[in-house]
């Protein structure tokens, strides 16, 4: 049903504006957003209004491992050791503890303020690797997940093919992964009509150039429906690009700008090792770069060229990636923190003359909203009502002014930014509480304790 909400402050495109009074229609969109309108026969928002965040980029099932893998092996640890212990972990995951660590993971997503994900689904077959009777039953379990949470979700079910460039054959550990063209299409055809009758948005993402061949890659964005996202992950590790080299003579980034149609649907996942012709080439396409600063933190990736893209007119958007960290604030604090670690300054991704965390916010906010394919991440008629309200009960923004309270959220000693949120014109996150939180915790301590035997 249609509703209508007075927030004293939000957060708008022309920036922020009082006594706002923001009319929803029935579908979850804004359809009036007016300034000085006041509060007569509306709900009222108890703080600032922000948009909410899009999460980019998540593997749900992997918040389960988050703070297991610390301890160091013997010969060092990467990005690839990491990787290895996530494969043996998976080994347990049956389809129930799959559906009940998504679960928990969009909980904890909407209570920090994200409203929608994008996940990157990549485990579609049981723990043997053989294929469920439903082939799309993991992504089902995800649809279910995010249904019942409250989140918007856009699916990329993930093709996965090889073990490294030039087509190298899976290994063990990927069993769970791989398809082939024809069995992966049959899902995308079988999960293009759950998702129309659903309400929730369907993409393709062939996995990486490691995982894909040049003509899969093609078959497989043939296959996206019109209009959707594209998703790939591209040159997040040194040695994915020296390999990417001797297989194409080119780096990642390169190859795909000279072989696939990169455009505004694609988002190009970590891009972290990037030269300073494939910045610019890749933000000319419009393609949203998609970080996952404390991922690529705590893998050791490397430090994106931030600065270098917002000065080629680069799109952006964060997510939470393996789901170590669950907060859009300390995405955006770690991505500007690592600038100032790299460039020895600060405020280094100011944009214009707003101060830098209310512009990062904002900018991560559109350019999410374009890799999830919907429209959302503004508080202006037309986008869908996607909206959080600030905890000003948090003692990092008491006093703050406007100006600065983003900024507070980002990088103050703000442990509790987020109050309310709503997706798509209907609450779900109330005083700091989802409603179902804790028949969601139960299910999860249950499935971890049982993963623990």
């Amino acid at each position: 049903m249609p509703v209508s909400l007075y927030a004293p402050y939000a957060l708008t495109p022309e920036g922020w504006r009082h006594d706002v009074r923001i009319d929803v229609d029935s579908s979850g969109s804004i359809v009036a957003v007016r300034p000085g309108a006041g509060a007569a026969d509306t709900e009222r928002a108890e703080g600032p209004l922000v948009p909410g965040m899009p999460n980019l980029h998540s593997h749900a099932f992997q918040r389960a491992i988050a703070g297991r893998t610390g301890t160091a092996s013997a010969d060092g640890d990467s990005f690839w050791t990491w990787r290895a212990a996530m494969y043996a972990f998976l080994d347990r995951v049956d389809a129930d503890a799959f559906a009940a660590i998504a679960a928990q993971s969009y909980v904890e997503m909407l209570k920090a303020g994200y409203t929608s994900v994008a996940e990157f689904h990549y485990v579609h077959h049981d723990p043997q690797g053989k294929s469920y009777a439903d082939p799309a039953e993991l992504a089902r379990r995800i649809v279910g997940a995010a249904q019942a949470a409250g989140i918007a979700l856009t699916l990329l079910p993930v093709f996965y093919a090889h073990a490294g460039f030039g087509g190298a054959p899976p290994a063990n550990g990927q069993r769970r992964f791989v398809h082939s063209l024809a069995s992966y299409s049959r899902v995308i055809e079988a999960l293009a009509s759950d998702a129309a009758r659903g309400g929730w948005q369907l993409g393709v993402a062939p996995h990486s150039l490691r995982a894909v061949t040049a003509e899969e890659l093609a078959a497989v964005v043939a296959l996206s429906p019109p209009r959707s996202p594209i998703h790939i992950h591209a040159a997040e590790q040194q040695r994915e690009v020296a390999e990417c080299v001797a297989w194409s003579g080119a780096p990642p980034i390169a190859w795909l700008l000279d072989h696939a149609s990169v455009d505004r649907r694609w988002c190009v996942v970590h891009a972290t090792h990037m030269t300073a012709e494939e910045t610019r080439g890749l933000a000319a396409t419009e393609a949203v770069a998609g970080l996952a600063p404390t991922t690529e933190a705590d893998l050791g990736d490397g430090t994106f060229a931030a600065r270098a893209w917002l000065d080629g007119g680069g799109a952006f958007g964060v997510g939470s990636d393996s789901n170590t960290i669950i907060d859009p604030y300390a995405e955006l604090r770690q991505l500007e923190w690592s600038q100032r670690l790299a460039h020895a300054s600060r405020n280094v991704l100011a944009i214009a003359n707003d101060p830098v965390g209310q512009a990062l916010y904002a900018a991560a906010a559109r350019g999410g909203a374009q890799a999830v394919g919907t429209a959302a991440g503004a508080i202006a008629p037309g986008y869908r009502a996607d909206l959080v309200v600030l905890n000003t009960a948090d003692p990092a923004l008491a006093g703050q002014h406007l100006a600065t309270m983003l900024d507070a959220a980002i990088f103050g000693p703000c442990r509790s930014p987020v109050r309310d949120v709503m997706v798509g014109g209907r609450w779900v996150v109330r005083e700091g509480h989802h409603a179902d939180e804790s028949a969601v915790l139960a299910r999860y301590r249950q499935t971890m304790a049982a993963l623990a035997r």
